[in-house]
Order: C-alpha cells, then structure tokens, then sequence
C-alpha cells in the first residue's frame, strides 16, 4: 500500500497522521517484519476505530473503505481540484498527473488487504468492506455530506479506467465543489492550537424555510430579490434586518441559505469580538466558485466598542478591490447600531438653519454601509393571532380558531409580549400538551 501512496503527487499533501498514511506505515513496517504481530494488530485497529467514527459522523454505510477513500478526494483542496471547482476540467499537463493520482486511488479501491488479514489472524478489512450501518436519525450525522460520498462511492467502484474515474471526480468537483464549502451550508470560525484562522462546519443547521415565517411578505421579497441578484452575478448590497425581538430577522436569514445553497450559497457566522479576522476570511473565500454571507446576528455597539470602524472599512473594501462573492447580513435591534447618547451633541453646530455633529455622522455612517435596511415591526394584536393560528393549523393543534386567540392572549401577557416567537413558543407549549382527539 504505502508503494502506491508513494506516487501521489497532486494529492500528495495528506497529513502524515490521515488514516491512509497510517495505514501505509503499517504496511511498510508488516513487509519488513520490524514490528511484531500483536503490535501491528493493535495499530491496525487503532486505524480501523477511527474509520469508524469517521463513518459514523458522516453515515458512511456499505464499503466504508471506498466511502473513505471518495472523502478524501473530494474534500481534498489543491490547485487541482479547486480549478475544477471554478472552471471545469480544462485541458492542460496538470490533467496527465491528476490522472496517475486517480490510478493510484483506483488500486486503493480495489486493495486487496486478504493476505494481511490472513498472516495476521484478522478480519477487520473484510467487515468494514460490506458495513451495516445502525439505522438512526439524519439528526446524528453530516447528511448533506454522508448522501455526496454514498453516491459518488458507488459510481467509482464501477469505474472502468483512470478516464472514467478522472470523468467521475472533476465533474463532482465542477457540481458540488471541492472541501468543507462544496459539502456544508454554513460555518463558524475558530483558530487551531497554533493561531491559524479555521472553518467549523455548523452540521446541523435550522431546516426553516420562508414560508415558515408567517407575514412579512414585504420584507421578504426584498430579501429574496437581493439575494437572487447577488447570485446571478448582478449587483447587490448588503443587508441590514433590524426592528423588535423575536420578529424573524435571524430565521429570514438562514431561511434564505437553506433556499439558495443548491445554487452555490454559503453562510459564515461571525460575532463582533472575530471582525479582526474578517480580512483573512475574506482572502480565503474571495476566490472561491461560491457566493458568501458573513452573518452578523444581533448587531449592536456600546459607545465604549471601537470594533464598528473596523467593520466600516472592511465593508467599504479599502485600497482592495471589493470582491463579488461576498455580501454582509446582518440583524439587529437597534436601527443606528451604535448606542446614541446626549453627549454625542457636544459638538453639534449650527449654521443656516442646519445642524450638524461629527460624532453622531460618524456614528451613522456604519448603517449607511447596507445598502438594504429591512425593518422588521412587532406584528399587532390582530397578526398576532393570525400567526398563533397558523402555526396551531400547520401543527395540529386541535383547537378552534377563537380558542387559540384566547389561549395565545393570556400567553403574550405573560410571557414577553407580542411577537412571532412568543407565538411560535406559545405553539410549543401547546404541542407539548396531551389531547384526547
């Protein structure tokens, strides 16, 4: 095995510690005869427990050493494969040593690990070629992934040669894209042990959709039409939803990625404490063949926090030229962002009839950086109800209208007023209840 690893070289870069350079070691030191068998039974397994929880996290089932060979490849970015992802397989001399990495990766799918097993006394590699996974919830592993690497396994296993499969994989590539943004809809950002900005995944993201949000059709389509503009290449702006709490601006917004992730949309969560990172972000996802919302939930500054002119100049670009893959949206209470007070007034003037104040222009220049402001109102009393009701029909509830508009008015008085969520919480407690129907 490790011979045929050795002849990688677009995909050569795989950390020492992978699961297949390990095994590669293992093979080495089992041909040598340096390691004992009890040792090399016990590193053998330590391999076999990490493709296990591998395939768990992402629901590999059948031959998981194909399903892991496929996760390797198509999240494996390189020059390569990310111009595959832009642009296609293109002809050019990089296709010749791609090609002999895909034979390499074929000999591995076809690997034919009996004659360990049998020198060894076991049979590990044969188990985990005809795997049967515990059926369990989509909730406990990557769907979005586990369903790419499935699909993708098997049309490789039928691969007829290195074409087929170069065929196979580039156009993956091209479809989906290459690494963690072709396989997820959504990230939060972290820095390993040594400093290094790094994307988590968020797995398992709200499946709401737009129409669970009841009303606000206006605010919506404004929504929709900027983000449908931005993914067909047009101009468009960024985007500020703000208004009262609980009235759906944060469940528009990840509505929207779950809308649009099929056309290329990802989402990166960000918190204003991280804005340092946002020019390293960007340098890592300005080059990409997707379309990019930094997220910003509950947007808000103290006048003490400076971290808003830092936001200001990277929303306008500075000397660098602004990158069209990447818009910001963001929620907030507050309309102006920045908390105002009197003495921002201290350096008001006055002249002809105009008032003007530096520290408060400079204030509200950060909001004037979207160009979309969406305000989302408290709904009133009457849509209020509607939205209980609603929700109670689409939950099955079996109550009447007028008993919901009773029930969910007593709810409001107690539980923080008037709002969509108070709503959707009032619902909750409902379905929560037992009724004999």
């Amino acid at each position: 095995m490790y011979r045929i690893i050795s002849k990688l070289l677009v995909y050569g870069d795989l950390p020492s510690d992978s699961i297949l350079m390990k095994l590669g070691d293992i093979y080495k030191n089992f041909e040598s005869k340096e390691e004992s068998k009890d040792r090399l039974i016990t590193e053998i397994y330590k391999q076999i427990k990490r493709l296990l929880v591998l395939s768990t996290d992402y629901g590999f089932d059948k031959n998981l050493w194909h399903n892991y060979l496929t996760f390797l490849l198509i999240t494996e970015e390189n020059p390569f494969s990310i111009t595959c992802e832009k642009a296609g397989a293109r002809e050019g001399s990089i296709n010749e040593f791609a090609k002999n990495d895909f034979q390499a990766f074929m000999e591995l799918f076809h690997f034919d690990f009996s004659p360990l097993e049998t020198e060894l006394g076991i049979n590990c590699f044969s188990r985990i070629e005809q795997y049967q996974a515990i059926e369990k919830s989509e909730l406990l592993y990557h769907k979005n992934v586990s369903e790419k690497v499935r699909r993708l396994s098997e049309k490789l296993e039928l691969a007829q040669n290195t074409d087929d499969f170069f065929k196979l994989v580039t156009q993956f590539y091209h479809d989906f894209g290459v690494g963690m943004f072709g396989l997820n809809k959504a990230f939060r950002i972290g820095h390993n042990s040594r400093g290094k900005l790094i994307f988590h995944p968020i797995s398992h993201m709200d499946p709401v959709v737009l129409d669970d949000l009841i009303g606000y059709d206006l605010q919506k389509k404004k929504l929709i039409d900027n983000t449908t503009a931005f993914l067909s290449g047009k101009k468009a702006n960024n985007v500020l939803l703000f208004g009262d709490s609980g009235t759906g601006k944060s469940t528009s917004i990840k509505a929207i990625v779950n809308q649009y992730y099929d056309q290329g949309l990802r989402m990166i969560e960000i918190n204003k404490h991280q804005f340092q990172d946002l020019p390293a972000i960007i340098s890592k996802i300005k080059n990409r063949n997707y379309k990019f919302i930094i997220y910003m939930d509950d947007l808000s500054f103290e006048e003490s926090e400076i971290e808003y002119k830092f936001l200001k100049a990277v929303i306008e670009g500075g000397v660098e030229t602004k990158t069209d893959n990447i818009l910001i949206y963001a929620t907030s209470n507050r309309r102006h962002l920045i908390k105002e007070t009197w003495n921002d007034r201290n350096d008001m003037e006055y002249s002809n009839g105009m008032h003007r104040s530096d520290t408060i222009e400079e204030k509200m220049s950060l909001v004037n950086r979207f160009g979309v402001t969406i305000y989302y109102a408290k709904p009133t009393q009457k849509e209020y109800f509607h939205i209980a009701a609603e929700l109670a029909k689409r939950s099955h509830i079996p109550m009447s209208e007028e008993e919901i508009c009773k029930e969910a008015n007593k709810w409001e008085l107690s539980h923080g007023g008037i709002s969509g969520r108070t709503a959707q919480q009032f619902i909750n407690y409902l379905s929560g209840l037992t009724y004999d129907i």
